[in-house]
C-alpha cells in the first residue's frame, strides 16, 4: 500500500506544477486577448476617424469648388446696381435709346453668365411680409400692419443656397400708441 500511496502523492506533485503552469497559460492567453482586443478597438478607432476626415475634406472642396466665385460676385454687385439705375431711366434722346439697348445686351449677358455659375436674383415684392433670412431693413415707417416690405432700395443675390447679399428693403413697423396726457389739475 506504500507503494500505491507514493504514486498518488508522485501523481499529485505534477498535478500541481501543470495546474500552476496551465492557470499561468490562462492568465497570459487573457492578457493577450485583452491586448489584442485593445489594438483592434484602437485601429477600428483610427480607421474610423480617417474616414470621417475623408468625408470632411471632401464636403470642403465640394463647398469650396461651389462657391469659388463668392469674392468675385460681390465685386460685380456694384456693377449690377449700377446697371439696374441705367435701364430704370427712360431717355428721350434717340441717341441715348441706342446706347440703352447696347446696355441693355451687355447688362443679359452678364446676368445670363452669372446664372450659369448659380447666382440668383432676390427681388421683394412691395406689400409682401418682410423675410430677414434674404432681406435687410435699411428703413422703417409705421404702418397699420407691420413687417411689410414698403419700398426696394436694392435686390439681393445669393449663390446656389447661400445668400451673398440679402435684399435692401423698407419696411413698415407698427404704430406707436401715444401716451394719453392726463390733464393735470394745478392748484
Amino acid at each position: 500500500m506504500e507503494n500505491n500511496e507514493k504514486e498518488v502523492i508522485q501523481e499529485e506533485a505534477p498535478n500541481k506544477k501543470e495546474k500552476k503552469k496551465i492557470e499561468k497559460l490562462n492568465e497570459e492567453i487573457a492578457k493577450l486577448k485583452a491586448d489584442s482586443d485593445h489594438w483592434k478597438n484602437e485601429y477600428y478607432r483610427a480607421y474610423a476617424d480617417m474616414k470621417n476626415l475623408r468625408n470632411n475634406l471632401e464636403k470642403d472642396y465640394h463647398n469650396a469648388v461651389k462657391y469659388r466665385s463668392e469674392g468675385f460676385i460681390e465685386e460685380l454687385l456694384p456693377i449690377l446696381d449700377s446697371f439696374h439705375m441705367a435701364l430704370s431711366n427712360e431717355p428721350n434722346d434717340p441717341a441715348f435709346k441706342n446706347y440703352l439697348t447696347g446696355f441693355q445686351y451687355v447688362y443679359r449677358n452678364l446676368v445670363t453668365v452669372l446664372e450659369n455659375e448659380g447666382v440668383s436674383e432676390l427681388v421683394p415684392e412691395i406689400g409682401k411680409k418682410f423675410d430677414p433670412n434674404s432681406m435687410n431693413a435699411v428703413d422703417t415707417e409705421e404702418r397699420d400692419e407691420p413687417n411689410i416690405v414698403l419700398k426696394v432700395y436694392g435686390n439681393g443675390y445669393k449663390l446656389h443656397d447661400r445668400i451673398i447679399r440679402p435684399a435692401m428693403v423698407q419696411v413698415s413697423v407698427a404704430k406707436k400708441e401715444e401716451p394719453k396726457e392726463e390733464a393735470s389739475m394745478d392748484a
